[in-house]
């Protein structure tokens, strides 16, 4: 391949996170091929996009364009909901407690996907290639894409956002550790008799969280983790009876359930790669890291991985995929990830495990949170910031030795 001939950067993939990756890199100042077909506007999902990432889509100026489709989440409870020997206590997390007011906002997946592709199209910098990459080629100078139909593709960097099983990831040689959980996610949304407060609630329960978010209206969704088999029987079961299932599960704390039509069963997994960057190929989104739906850390952990990578780009903005720039993006990506990908797995473990010492570690971890409000401003700040909780509490206690 003949550097000379290449393009800036190729985009693989339009999901959320490849559609937000060709609009920051545009921005960035450099000239995007993204490769990949129309996103389906039919997933039922949302995303609660924290804070930080909401600023960012200010950045990119799309953050009033989602917000119009969503619900503020201004407080998030966890409440124990096992029939274990050990049970923790409810714990409440107010974004008041560390002077915000909300946490983010739970923006529907397919309202998402469209105002992100409406502002592709607007951006002259990209040009859009909608159809899948067949093959990929990865080489020290170059990287080429061949889709499907379109002649070939070259690049100095390619941008992997093309999910779990992502082939410009495999083509640049990066191994990947996997593990399937015998967990799946049913996904659907419901309305509710009593207002949501802006609430969003994780339920713990043996088989994995069962979590409500904040829908406009009296509305919300629901991610509930279950047993593969009963996630496909619940998928199949009638209206009435599902309602009934989810108050009961509710405890009523939002009256009478009424399901809505669209449901949805994922699989879940944990992948981690052993590399974030080679050969011209940088990984984000679900080509970096795949954890279960705990805590709102997935699209938010892939725009710090957008973020980040735009910004190391730019100060490689004569070669952005060079060795350099690509060893630049892992150091920078690799200690948020592992610890993110880290504290999701080992807590979504804790509970489906009958080990007393891990149910005891997770109870007393939680009771901390509910007792100490200063524990959980600087747990919250850093839940939606890496180093913020951290920079926040050394600077309070900076000031109280100075008075």
């Amino acid at each position: 391949m003949d550097h000379a001939d290449a393009n800036d950067i190729i985009v693989a993939g339009a999901g959320p996170a490849g559609l937000i990756a060709a609009l920051a890199l545009a921005d960035a100042g450099f000239g995007v091929e993204l490769i990949g077909p129309a996103p389906s506007t039919e997933d039922r999902r949302t995303t609660a996009l924290m804070m930080p990432s909401l600023a960012f889509l200010d950045d990119l100026g799309l953050k009033d364009a989602v917000l119009a489709h969503g619900a503020p989440l201004r407080a998030m409870r966890i409440v124990d909901a096992t029939r274990r020997l050990l049970r923790s206590r409810p714990v409440s997390f107010h974004a008041s407690e560390m002077g915000e007011d909300a946490f983010g906002w739970n923006i529907p997946n397919g309202a998402l996907v469209r105002e992100l592709e409406a502002a592709v199209v607007a951006r002259t910098a990209i040009n859009w290639t909608r159809e899948a990459v067949s093959r990929w080629q990865a080489a020290d100078d170059a990287v080429e894409a061949f889709p499907a139909e379109a002649a070939p593709i070259t690049a100095r960097l390619a941008v992997a956002a093309d999910g779990r099983n992502s082939k410009a990831r495999e083509a640049a040689g990066i191994r990947v550790a996997t593990h399937s959980y015998r967990q799946a996610a049913l996904v659907f949304n419901f309305a509710h008799g009593r207002p949501h407060g802006d609430i969003s609630t994780e339920f713990h329960t043996e088989t994995g969280p069962f979590t409500q978010v904040p829908l406009p209206g009296q509305r919300s969704s629901l991610v509930w983790v279950l047993r593969p088999e009963r996630a496909e029987q619940l998928a199949e079961t009638g209206d009435e009876e599902l309602s009934a299932l989810v108050e009961e599960q509710m405890q009523s704390m939002l009256g009478k359930v009424s399901v809505e039509p669209g449901r949805q069963v994922y699989p879940l997994s944990a992948a981690l790669p052993s590399s974030f960057a080679r050969k011209r190929v940088a990984l984000v989104g679900e080509a970096a890291h795949v954890f279960p739906p705990i805590g709102a850390q997935g699209l938010n952990l892939g725009i710090r991985d957008i973020r980040d990578l735009a910004a190391t780009a730019q100060r490689h903005a004569e070669d952005p995929g060079s060795g350099a720039a690509l060893r630049a993006y892992s150091l920078r990506r690799g200690p948020d990830i592992l610890a993110r990908t880290g504290a999701v797995n080992a807590l979504n473990r804790s509970l489906l495990s009958n080990f007393l010492p891990a149910q005891l570690a997770r109870s007393a971890g939680l009771g901390i949170l509910s007792a100490s409000a200063p524990l959980r401003a600087m747990f919250m700040r850093e839940g939606l910031e890496p180093g913020s909780g951290l920079r926040s509490a050394f600077s309070g206690r900076r000031e109280e030795v100075g008075r």
